[in-house]
């Protein structure tokens, strides 16, 4: 995974940013891969937690599901404007 080597173009800077793409790998690996050691399931069918195999749009959408819910309960607010002292 090429986010863990950091002379690519697709080294994480930020820790969160990081985290969020290995989980997405880890994801995609257990819910939408077929292994064929597995008898063409993927892992997460095998281990009797999801009953197909997600494709990548499912993925996307359970994804966007989440940050719609994340933002809906975020207060978007921003801080009481504080006047700054000018030398008038």
């Amino acid at each position: 995974m090429r986010r863990f080597t950091r002379l690519t173009n697709a080294f994480s800077k930020k820790l969160e940013n990081h985290s969020l793409a290995v989980a997405m790998y880890f994801f995609h690996y257990n819910f939408c891969r077929v292994h064929g050691s597995l008898k063409k399931q993927t892992p997460a069918m095998a281990a009797g937690v999801a009953d197909h195999a997600w494709t990548l749009e499912e993925m996307v959408e359970l994804l966007e599901q989440e940050e719609r819910a994340k933002i809906g309960t975020e207060s978007n607010k921003r801080g009481p404007y504080k006047k700054s002292k000018s030398s008038d």
